[in-house]
């Protein structure tokens, strides 16, 4: 993938491979008002958008399309019509349909949803009894789009959703090959910025929403609100945050960027590319994984090994490991080592293991010498049972990419972190250990039995491509 490209010229988009879709989605442009900051960031997003081959087929917007946050109706109307007839007259709202989320900047009491109904006069009215026009959904042959208002006043406002009509409305579309959540606020905190209702859905309403996207088979759920871009998994959901479409200033700098997100869906899943107003391509994905069947993965011996790879961070590498045996009793709370790198004298760039007394399941990744590492925690361990677990680095994932399932439960989940980077930035020494730390720092053995280690390495984007080289290929 080319690292730059003619601001003027075309940017080549994703495209199903076979029937399917192909979209854009950002959000938190914060603009509608002539002459300020945020209508030029907003306007070299959409330049990107504008210069995607082929078009995308619709538009998601996931909210706080306008700075909003008025008390006045006929402010509020003003910045609507700015923002649609002026900032995005560029898109043929005949030919390629725009759908927007409710947020906390325009739909944060009865009258600016009253405004938001107004304004947004096209969009479905089929609705939860009195948020016809704020929540809705669209149908497009086997895609299914459900837009959910996530600050709903009749709930108490923001970071608040129902849930019973959003599992209505997926079982009632369960043959949908393709099911797709939009909302403003995540669910699951984004890079460690965590706050009920405020940064995210509240927790009385959290775990029944997620249930509901689980339970029915829905791929992702897209958001933005955290100003950011990230992706995480949850049971096998994917959360993809977007919220670079503008606000520039209150992004952390050398962190985030502003950017949109392209993105295909067909047979084998969503592939998606976040490109930056430089027309780059900062991150990717394909969901769901493809890897090797874990009985195919190579094994580690017990002690020192010679890793099978190493050097410097690459984007898109897949690296994972299944940790089986019989955990230690209860009692000792020290760490216990499953897998450590090492270098002399210095301490792991990457440390997966057990750490306190109920062994929860921990990654430490040290991205730099003499810099606090970045921690990751997972389920624990039952004490003196069985255990079979996985787990995968995704260096394509940003934070999120640092993942877990069991032998139990294959669906990934992203562990918990409070970080802003992930294995994209982890540096791979030579050198690997197992069942026990890396020489200079202390033994922390692993004090179960029965550890048996393996692992498996895939590089994310040469193995996309010989598959399609592989499917393209005469008989």
């Amino acid at each position: 993938m080319p690292d730059s490209t003619s601001r003027a010229g075309p940017l080549a988009a994703l495209v199903p491979e076979g029937p399917g879709h192909r979209f854009v989605v950002y959000g938190d442009s914060c603009s509608g008002i002539a002459g300020a900051p945020h209508e030029r960031t907003f306007a070299s997003v959409n330049d990107v958008v504008r210069r995607l081959e082929p078009a995308p087929e619709f538009v998601l917007f996931l909210g706080d399309e306008i700075a909003g946050l008025s008390a006045d109706p006929d402010e509020l109307r003003a910045q609507w019509r700015y923002w649609l007839d002026r900032e995005m007259a560029w898109l043929d709202r005949s030919a390629i349909p725009l759908w927007n989320c409710t947020s906390n900047h325009t739909t944060y009491d009865t009258t600016s949803e009253a405004v938001f109904r107004e304004m947004l006069g096209h969009l479905p009215r089929n609705g939860p009894p009195g948020q016809e026009g704020l929540s809705y959904w669209v149908r497009r042959g086997d895609l299914l789009l459900v837009f959910v208002h996530t600050q709903w006043s009749g709930l108490g406002g923001e970071g608040r959703v129902e849930t019973a009509w959003l599992r209505d409305v997926l079982c009632r579309h369960g043959d949908a090959r393709h099911k797709l959540v939009a909302g403003h606020h995540p669910v699951h905190p984004v890079n460690g910025f965590s706050g009920a209702y405020q940064r995210e859905i509240g927790p009385e309403h959290a775990g029944d929403f997620w249930d509901a996207l689980v339970d029915n088979g829905v791929l992702a759920y897209l958001c933005s609100h955290i100003l950011a871009f990230d992706v995480q998994v949850h049971r096998g959901v994917l959360q993809v945050c977007t919220a670079g479409a503008g606000t520039a200033h209150r992004m952390p700098e050398g962190v985030e960027y502003l950017h949109c997100v392209q993105a295909a869906l067909d047979a084998g899943g969503l592939r998606y590319r976040v490109v930056d107003i430089e027309g780059r391509v900062r991150e990717q994905l394909h969901w769901p994984l493809r890897l090797p069947e874990v009985e195919r993965w190579q094994s580690l011996e017990t002690g020192e090994n010679a890793a099978p790879f190493g050097g410097e961070p690459l984007a898109d590498r897949l690296v994972g490991f299944r940790f089986a045996g019989r955990a230690a009793p209860a009692g000792d709370g020290s760490p216990q080592t499953l897998v450590s790198t090492f270098q002399r004298g210095l301490l792991p760039a990457l440390w997966i293991g057990l750490g306190g007394p109920e062994q929860r399941l921990t990654v430490i990744i040290g991205r730099e010498p003499r810099r606090s590492p970045y921690y990751w925690h997972g389920p624990a361990l039952l004490p003196g049972e069985p255990f079979d677990v996985r787990i995968l680095l995704h260096s394509g994932m940003g934070p999120g990419g640092v993942m877990c399932c069991t032998a139990a439960d294959p669906r990934w989940s992203s562990l918990g972190a409070a970080s802003p980077w992930g294995a994209e930035r982890l540096p791979w020494p030579a050198r690997w250990t197992v069942g026990q730390a890396s020489r200079g720092v202390g033994d922390q053995p692993f004090r179960g039995s029965a550890l048996q280690a393996s692992y498996c390495v895939v590089e994310a984007l040469s193995e996309r491509r010989a598959e399609l080289a592989a499917e393209r290929a005469p008989a």
